[in-house]
């Protein structure tokens, strides 16, 4: 029994979250990423397979480079053979970029040490049809000075009550960031994306979308680093600002080698 590592991109627009889902309200079909890599699974080798995310990624929500694991009863397949295998029962949203070998007792979500995620905001008038599921159109280019001076407090053990969604399930809101920036970068076909980038343990429920939406909203109100430093030392999330919507974010890294905090 091998286990495997897959590293996986995906194109969230058209699923519901990674999560799999057995029925949606009806009993219709829900179409999600894990169910679509666990049906390929299947077909490989024939029978059903488990898949380990390294966390979850809610509807339109897209990946670089989700970590997933499963346990494999076969030893005819070659670790580096698994992307060209599977890929070739995915549908074009979904791409294994890579697998390899891991541990029996290692498990993808456990044993990450953080996740990185990236948030893309377009500057210019219009975005481009190759552009538009994958950013957020805030059609001006705001001062990254001030947003990076805002950004600064998110970094160590804070309890970010004030950005998790209503309906989140977690135990605790408290989260260990390390560190959070804006930069910018150019945009394809043409244009420039402003990037916010946040690193943590582990994230609550819409809570990237929620700092990203206040955040863009405080800077665009002329409101100074103090203003945002007040919303996220309320724990609620009434103070906060704005939800960003979900297609301008990308789970971009999981880490495995960095030290491990709570969850």
């Amino acid at each position: 029994m091998r286990n495997i590592l897959l590293t996986v991109s995906y194109d969230g627009t058209s699923f519901c979250g990674w999560q799999r889902q057995d029925k949606a309200a009806g009993g219709a079909p829900v179409r999600t990423v894990q169910g679509a890599l666990e049906n390929a699974l299947e077909r490989l080798h024939g029978g059903h397979i488990t898949l380990y995310g390294s966390g979850r990624t809610d509807s339109g929500v897209h990946a670089a480079a989700q970590a997933a694991n499963f346990l494999s009863p076969i030893d005819s397949i070659p670790a580096e053979r698994y992307p060209v295998a599977l890929n070739s029962f995915l549908p074009s949203d979904v791409r294994v970029m890579k697998a390899s070998v891991v541990p029996e007792d290692f498990n993808s979500r456990f044993d990450a040490t953080s996740r990185v995620y990236r948030y893309f905001l377009f500057t210019g008038a219009v975005p481009s049809a190759a552009q538009t599921r994958y950013v957020w159109p805030v059609n001006r280019m705001p001062d990254i000075e001030k947003l990076n001076a805002m950004a600064s407090c998110l970094k160590g053990e804070i309890d970010c009550a004030s950005f998790a969604a209503a309906g989140d399930k977690s135990l605790s809101s408290c989260r260990y960031l390390e560190g959070a920036r804006f930069f910018t970068q150019d945009a394809f076909p043409y244009g420039t994306l402003v990037v916010f980038e946040i690193e943590a343990n582990a994230f609550l429920w819409k809570m990237v979308r929620s700092i990203t939406g206040t955040l863009v909203q405080l800077e665009k109100n002329g409101a100074d680093a103090g203003s945002f430093r007040e919303i996220l030392d309320a724990r609620d999330r009434k103070r906060a600002g704005v939800t960003a919507p979900p297609q301008g974010l990308f789970l971009w890294q999981v880490k495995f080698d960095g030290v491990r905090r709570h969850v």
